[in-house]
């Protein structure tokens, strides 16, 4: 994996489309959607994933730092959405917007491990109190079953719904924890979590590419 594509603070951002026009939204996010953002400067990758048996589509874009969010580039395909993206975005449910950033580098179990099939994404809700616990627990956290590819720690700066303040992502290769057996870490007590498993889905689309 080329380091270039992936970057310290995350959008995390899910979409669920309807079924009757899923392969249009689809078509829209792939060809539209991203490359706008792609386009726009401090915007490094973005790779979608679908929970399985669902129509919860996320996305995931990497960037260099929060402050890609106001850039006035960012600003206007924000601002100046095409009448495609105003009828697709009026019709999505199970909206979610999420920043976060990784404080320092995070550990990786293999290098290439932001292309591992699978995901598991858990957020947690961390008080003053328990944050010294919840960083020894962090530190060795990881899921039962699957393949560990890389781990990702972030704080979370901004983020509707709910008030979660930490997010681990744990990349996984083994696409057999689609049918089950796969378990997310027990947060340390607490200490509130809430898991989401998904796949990866098409190519990561990278800036510039």
């Amino acid at each position: 994996m080329d380091r270039a594509v992936r970057g310290s603070t995350i959008l995390f951002s899910e979409m669920t489309p309807q079924s009757s026009w899923e392969g249009e939204f689809n078509d829209w996010y792939d060809r539209e959607h991203i490359p706008l953002r792609m386009a726009c400067p401090g915007f490094l990758s973005a790779q979608r994933y679908l929970a399985p048996a669902s129509r919860n589509y996320l996305a995931i874009y990497e960037m260099g730092a929060p402050g890609d969010l106001r850039t006035p580039e960012y600003a206007k395909v924000k601002g100046e959405p095409s009448d495609l993206t105003r009828r697709m975005l009026a019709g999505v449910g199970g909206f979610t917007r999420y920043i976060a950033s990784e404080p320092a580098a995070g550990s990786a179990v293999d290098a290439a491990g932001m292309d591992a099939r699978g995901l598991l994404a858990t957020f947690l809700r961390v008080g003053p109190g328990d944050r010294d616990a919840f960083e020894r627990w962090a530190s060795d956290a990881r899921p039962a079953g699957g393949r560990l590819r890389l781990t990702r720690r972030l704080a979370i700066s901004d983020g509707d719904p709910g008030d979660w303040t930490d997010l681990m992502l744990f990349y996984l290769e083994d696409g057999s924890t689609e049918a089950g057996g796969l378990a997310a870490p027990v947060a340390p007590p607490g200490v509130a979590s809430r898991s989401l498993f998904f796949v990866r889905h098409g190519a990561r689309q990278v800036a510039g590419g």
